[in-house]
């Protein structure tokens, strides 16, 4: 394995003073690496991957030097515009260098929503003219595989990537972690916010952990999961799913269980959601100021207004929960109010060890969920 302070190193040694991106589990003990020991203003956690690229083109353009976007494979579809309108040797000609996490590698098991795009990793860096190496698990293999990466960036004036597979870095603990003192996990308030649900409501929960535990309580209910679309991939969007359902399902009450991450990453959506008169659509943002799937990287969640936000985009009932109480009483009001509505709770990041998955297939998920809402 490639010890993340032995990599991080080889970086710095060669010019890479910029880190920025959005994390990804298999770059999870790197990604917390470089937040332990390099400085806020050089390692960025951005809204979204697009983002970072465009901010490694800015830093290139004052600097000189090349920055490092780290990113999910899945993450290379919010890039795709900016590398190829931006960064690309046709447009600008911006060297930089890109660490990609190789979820869904053909060969590696992996959750459905990684599947394709581990498929189409290579092929889409390929298509785009992007140079590219699969990152060696050996110090020396691995510094000499930079040096190649970096050199072309160079010489070709483009971005140039390094592909990262399953258990290619070794362990490592944040330890820039911040603490917080709220009642309840992001679990313990799903299942609070569950428990005030009616039985012909319809819940659209965001990508990640969110998914899983929503799953799991229904499994403890022994309730069965056809009200519950479960958003394995597509970041971000959760809100906009269940805005299409509530506008052709007016006669249900339609929840977004969503994540302060994935609201970050496409928060253009919130005005648009706001303008439309979807009066049933209720908007739950869990907020732990953490991207918590991914290795507990932090958000700016609890730095910014997520409920001032949603007030000036146009919500028409905003409020903020912390506690079993509040909780309890707002999911009340927010059902009672008409919508857009948004209700911000805020809790502690971290879960359960031995947090399953869900046992259904996507396929299945999709058939269930279109049963009940015909029903």
């Amino acid at each position: 394995m490639l010890r993340p302070a032995d990599f991080y190193t080889m970086l710095r040694e060669r010019g890479i003073d910029l880190f920025a991106g959005v994390p990804d589990s298999l770059l999870a003990n790197f990604c917390a690496y470089v937040t332990d020991n390099a400085s806020a203003e050089e390692n960025i956690i951005t809204a979204n991957e697009g983002a970072a690229v465009a901010l490694a083109c800015g830093h290139y353009l004052a600097t000189g030097r090349p920055g490092l976007v780290y990113m999910q494979n899945s993450g290379e579809g919010n890039a795709v515009n900016p590398l190829l309108s931006l960064a690309d040797p046709d447009v600008y000609g911006i060297p930089l260098l890109l660490v990609i996490g190789w979820r869904g590698e053909p060969g590696v098991h992996d959750e459905p929503q990684h599947v394709k795009q581990g498929k189409v990793t290579l092929s889409l860096l390929e298509t785009m003219g992007i140079p590219y190496e699969v990152l060696p698990d050996e110090a020396d293999a691995a510094r000499a595989s930079l040096e190649r990466m970096l050199a072309t960036a160079r010489d070709k004036a483009c971005p140039v990537a390094l592909v990262v597979k399953k258990g290619v870095f070794d362990k490592y603990k944040l330890q820039k972690v911040e603490q917080t003192s709220y009642e309840l996990d992001r679990e313990g308030a799903i299942k609070l916010a569950v428990d005030q649900l009616g039985s012909r409501d319809v819940v659209v929960s965001t990508t990640g952990k969110t998914s899983r535990e929503l799953f799991e309580y229904r499994e403890a209910l022994r309730q069965g999961h056809g009200s519950d679309f479960l958003t394995v991939g597509s970041m971000g969007h959760a809100i906009q799913i269940a805005l299409g359902i509530a506008l052709a399902k007016k006669d249900r009450q339609v929840y977004c269980f969503d994540g302060d991450g994935a609201v970050l990453m496409q928060m253009g959506s919130l005005p648009v959601t706001a303008s439309l008169p979807a009066k049933n659509l209720k908007h739950v943002v869990f907020n732990n100021g953490a991207h918590d799937s991914v290795g507990g990287q932090p958000t700016v969640g609890f730095e910014i207004d997520l409920c001032g936000i949603a007030r000036a985009s146009g919500y028409r009932w905003v409020e903020s929960a912390e506690t079993s109480a509040t909780i309890r009483e707002s999911m009340a009001r927010l059902r009672a109010a008409e919508g857009p509505a948004f209700l911000e709770i805020r809790v502690n990041k971290g879960g359960r060890d031995d947090l399953g998955r869900p046992t259904t297939t996507t396929v299945e998920n999709r058939d269930a969920f279109m049963k009940f809402l015909a029903e």
